[in-house]
C-alpha cells in the first residue's frame, strides 16, 4: 500500500466555477463563455474567498482561467493567478487546483489537437514550479463530460458529432492529464491528484436497447479507466481501436499510470441518470439509483479513496437535496468506502447552466451557496451547518491517512 498523509481533516469544499468552453451562436459566430466572468468573480474575487472563509470550508476547488494564462508555447501570464492564490494562502484555504475547465487557449485549438498533451503538461509544470506549497490538483475537470459535449454532441470548442472525434478528445484529454500529473511530481513529489469525474448511468427502457445501455455503461467509464490504467473490455476496446486509437496510444496508459497518487473524485447531480429509449437515444432519467449505488459502482472498479466532487440542485430544491447528498455520502463511509470530502458546487449562483452553457441567455442559475449580489441563500446556511456538526466527528473518523491500493 502506498500512504498518502492529508491530515486529520474531513475535506469539506466548494468550488468557484471557472468554465470556459467556446460556443457557436445562432449567427455563427464563436464566442467564450467565461463563467468567472458571467458570474462576476473577477470583480468579487477577494470577496468570494472571504465569503469561503466565513462559511467555515477549508477546501476550495479553484485555478485560472487556463485560456488566459497559457499565452503561448512556454509563455504565461501570472498576474491574476498570483494574486489570487497567495490570497489563498494568506486565508488558509486549501485549493485543490482545477487546471482545465472544459476549453483551451485559442492559440491552442481544441481537443483534437495531437499537441495539447505536451502543452498542457508544459502548464501544470509550470505551475507546480510557481507554486511548489500546492499539494492537491485536479489536472483536468471531467474529462468524460469534456469530450463528450466537444466531440460527441457537438455543443462545445471543436462541435464535433462523431465517435471517431470523441475518442480523440478523448485519448488527448486522459494523456494531458496522466502527462499533468507527471510533470506536477516533478516539482511536487507527495502531489495528490484529486480526478473530477462525472458519474453516469444508463437504464434501458425496454429490452431490446438492453445492449445499448450495457455498451454506454461501459463507454462511462473510459476517462477513469485511461487514467488509472485499468484494463478495459474487449468491446470497449475494439470500439476504440476502430475509431482511431492505435494499440500503442492504449498501452501507453498501463505503462504511465500514477493510480496511487489519485483519489477519485465522484461529480453526481440529477442529470447524471439517463434512460436509453427504444431509438437508442437517451434522456434524462432523474436520480433513479442515486449517489450511494453509482458511487458504489465505481469504487468497487477502482478501489481507491473517493471524494464527493460536485453538486448541486436549483433553488428551491437545493436543501433537500444537500442533505440526501449527504446521507448518501456519509452511509457509503457507515459501508466501509474511504470517502475523504464533500463539495457544494459552486460558491456562488452560474449562469446559462440551465442549458449546459450552449446558449448565451445571461439565466442565472440558483444553484450557489450565495447569490451573485454575495447574499448568503438557504443551502449556503444549510451548508455552513452541515460542516459545523460534522466537521469534527468526520475528522476523528479520517484518522489522518488515506491509503490506496
Amino acid at each position: 500500500m502506498n500512504k498518502m498523509n492529508l491530515g486529520s481533516k474531513f475535506m469539506f469544499a466548494t468550488g468557484i466555477e471557472n468554465s470556459y468552453p467556446t460556443i457557436q451562436l445562432p449567427d455563427g459566430s464563436i464566442k467564450r463563455v467565461d463563467e468567472m466572468e458571467k458570474c462576476c468573480h473577477y470583480k468579487n474575487w477577494e470577496k468570494d474567498f472571504e465569503l469561503t472563509k466565513e462559511q467555515g470550508i477549508e477546501f476550495l476547488r479553484y485555478g485560472p482561467p487556463y485560456y488566459k494564462t497559457h499565452t503561448g508555447p512556454g509563455t504565461y501570464d501570472w498576474d491574476f493567478t498570483d494574486a489570487t492564490f497567495n490570497r489563498l494562502k494568506e486565508l488558509d484555504i486549501t485549493p485543490i487546483v482545477d487546471l482545465l475547465h472544459f476549453g483551451v487557449p485559442d492559440w491552442m485549438g481544441n481537443f483534437q489537437n495531437p499537441e495539447f498533451p505536451e502543452l498542457f503538461a508544459e502548464y501544470a509544470g509550470a505551475f507546480a514550479e510557481r507554486f511548489p506549497d500546492l499539494q492537491l490538483y485536479t489536472p483536468i475537470n471531467e474529462i468524460f463530460i469534456t469530450a463528450l459535449f466537444s466531440a460527441q454532441y457537438g455543443w462545445w470548442n471543436e462541435r464535433l458529432t462523431s465517435d471517431h472525434a470523441f475518442v480523440t478528445a478523448l485519448k488527448h484529454l486522459c494523456k494531458a492529464n496522466v502527462m499533468a500529473m507527471h510533470a506536477i511530481l516533478k516539482v511536487r513529489p507527495d502531489a495528490i491528484f484529486i480526478q473530477s469525474e462525472s458519474s453516469e448511468y444508463f437504464h434501458p427502457m425496454r429490452p431490446e436497447v438492453q445492449k445499448q445501455a450495457n455498451f454506454l455503461n461501459r463507454k462511462r467509464f473510459l476517462a477513469l479507466d485511461l487514467t488509472y490504467g485499468y484494463p478495459i473490455s474487449v468491446q470497449m476496446y475494439e470500439y476504440m481501436l476502430q475509431n482511431g486509437m492505435t494499440s500503442g496510444e492504449y498501452y501507453w496508459f498501463e505503462q504511465n499510470q500514477v493510480k496511487a497518487r489519485c483519489i477519485m473524485g465522484n461529480d453526481y447531480y440529477a442529470t447524471n441518470e439517463h434512460l436509453v429509449l427504444p431509438n437508442g437515444t437517451t434522456e434524462g432519467s432523474g436520480d433513479v439509483f442515486g449517489y450511494y449505488v453509482i458511487t458504489h459502482q465505481y469504487y468497487n472498479r477502482y478501489r481507491l479513496p473517493i471524494m464527493h466532487t460536485e453538486t448541486n440542485m436549483k433553488m428551491p430544491d437545493s436543501v433537500n437535496w444537500l442533505y440526501r447528498q449527504w446521507a448518501n455520502l456519509h452511509r457509503l463511509k457507515q459501508d466501509g468506502v474511504p470517502i475523504v470530502g464533500f463539495t457544494w458546487y459552486s460558491l456562488t449562483h452560474q449562469v446559462d447552466w440551465d442549458t449546459a452553457l450552449r446558449e448565451d441567455n445571461g439565466r442565472i442559475h440558483e444553484v450557489g451557496l450565495y447569490d451573485l449580489e454575495r447574499n448568503i441563500t438557504p443551502v449556503g446556511k444549510a451548508y455552513k451547518r452541515l460542516i459545523e456538526q460534522w466537521k469534527d466527528v468526520l475528522a476523528a473518523e479520517t484518522f489522518g491517512m488515506v491509503y490506496t491500493h
